[in-house]
């Protein structure tokens, strides 16, 4: 399946695959079996690329500041920003990040 087009194509690979990473190895909204399809699948993990851990991060605080965004005028997204801000600050466990 494939979503988000907006951003398709437009930059280097490891930028569009580290949402699958991240989905999988920081938030657990992917499992095992399933990220390691798309890795066989794709040809290339790029949790195994040195860069991973800093573009994680990028895409995580990209992620929190459209929640952000959102806060103001919904009250759901004010708690998740909440919770994803304390996370980044103190390195917490992204387990509880809600999908939005």
């Amino acid at each position: 399946m494939l979503i988000d087009l907006d951003g398709f194509a437009l930059a280097p690979r490891e930028w569009h695959l580290v949402l699958t990473a991240v989905y999988y190895d920081r938030y657990g909204w992917h499992t095992r079996e399933q990220y390691e399809s798309f890795v066989h699948h794709y040809g290339f993990d790029l949790m195994n690329w040195p860069g991973y851990p800093v573009l994680a991060d990028v895409r995580e605080l990209m992620m929190t500041l459209w929640m952000g965004g959102k806060a103001a005028a919904e009250s759901r997204a004010a708690e998740e920003f909440v919770r994803r801000v304390e996370a980044i600050r103190t390195n917490g466990s992204r387990r509880d990040w809600a999908v939005f």
